[in-house]
């Protein structure tokens, strides 16, 4: 027991840190599949978004660029000639194609 207290009055960051980082390994571990798809959404969300600011309302390409900024980086390439967005962020790709007035943008 008097080992334990010693450890404790010696690295008393460590000993409050320690089951900090267990509390948060067991919390990643239950939202797993959550956490893996994440990447994912953000170059989405930003493909879609910015499709339909572009062509479905006909905003200009500023502000949907604006629209569509989020905290985490994204890069946009539009094509034009047919109507298709590729947003990359996170090290994942997305494709949002508009396909007519009634039917709007969808992911690819």
């Amino acid at each position: 027991m008097s080992r334990q207290k010693n450890l404790i009055r010696r690295h008393p960051l460590l000993s409050m840190v320690l089951p900090v980082l267990i509390v948060l390994a067991i919390w990643a571990w239950q939202h797993r599949v959550a956490l893996q798809v994440f990447p994912d959404i953000i170059s989405a969300y930003t493909a879609k978004e910015y499709c339909s600011c572009r062509y479905v309302t006909g905003n200009p390409a500023q502000y949907c660029r604006s629209y569509v900024k989020q905290y985490l980086p994204a890069t946009l390439q539009e094509d034009q000639a047919t109507r298709t967005v590729t947003a990359s962020g996170l090290g994942r790709s997305s494709r949002a194609m508009w396909l007519g007035q009634r039917q709007g943008c969808r992911l690819l």
